[in-house]
């Protein structure tokens, strides 16, 4: 047993228990729903495998804020991985949108620039945070959507 560690009796510890306590918090924001909206169809497809491998329920795909709101119209979504640069609008314009209350979306918004926008501007515009797209990764969404 790993000291400092309480374990119902009988139960196997997992040789590597680092695996164990990931998935562990992976568990957390499983089932999560989310809408990938990103003009790159290459990164949504990336988005939508890196989403699924971290227990996400991808609910859509959007290539601009206009398929984004339609999107959010049909389906409630929990979270909404948003570019900051779209075609036919702007990333931080449409977090304000769709996070201004009642609304309980989070959103993350992405960008392959990392200087596209500052962490600070992220949560002005209502966004749980900022993440270049180079970073994305499980580790990064847990921390930025783990609520307790």
């Amino acid at each position: 047993m790993i000291e400092g560690s309480v374990h119902p009796p009988g139960r196997r510890i997992p040789a590597n228990h680092t695996i164990f306590e990931r998935r562990s918090k992976h568990t957390v924001v499983m089932g999560l729903s989310v809408l990938v909206v990103d003009d790159d169809e290459g990164f949504r497809g990336l988005a939508r495998r890196i989403l699924t491998e971290c227990g996400y329920r991808v609910e859509g795909e959007a290539r601009n804020v206009s398929d984004a709101l339609t999107q959010m119209a049909r389906h409630r979504t929990d979270v909404v991985l948003l570019d900051v640069g779209l075609p036919d609008g702007d990333g931080l314009e449409l977090s304000r949108l769709i996070t201004t209350p009642p609304s309980t979306v989070r959103v993350v918004l992405v960008s392959a620039d990392c200087d596209a926008t500052s962490a600070h501007d992220a949560t002005d515009a209502g966004a749980t945070g900022f993440v270049p797209k180079s970073e994305l990764s499980c580790g990064v969404l847990t921390a930025l959507l783990h609520t307790g």
